[in-house]
């Protein structure tokens, strides 16, 4: 694979390759692909973070009271930390405009 500013044709990049160039999602607002997002219930959090382990776009992260809380501008509403949460904190809404 060529390592200088060339375009490639897709026959030539590698498996696995990883672009760090304009267009890549770090510049997309991924949250607003979701149609569901996470609700919470903070009096019957136990603060595990067990939501933070299963979420795959590592968009949970704990606030100043330390419970777990997914940032919207990167959570695609997959619904996972919910499934995964032992105490039934988070539930998935229906997102409105």
């Amino acid at each position: 694979m060529s390592t200088s500013d060339e375009e490639l044709t897709w026959r030539e990049i590698e498996v696995g390759a990883i672009f760090t160039v304009p267009g890549t999602t770090a510049d997309y607002q991924t949250g607003d692909w979701r149609s569901q997002a996470p609700s919470y219930n903070f009096d019957r959090c136990i603060k595990c973070g067990i939501c933070q382990l299963y979420c795959p776009e590592g968009c949970v992260g704990q606030d100043e009271d330390g419970y777990f809380i997914a940032d919207l501008y990167w959570c695609k509403g997959c619904g996972i930390c919910a499934r995964e949460c032992p105490t039934g904190v988070i539930t998935m809404v229906e997102e409105t405009e």
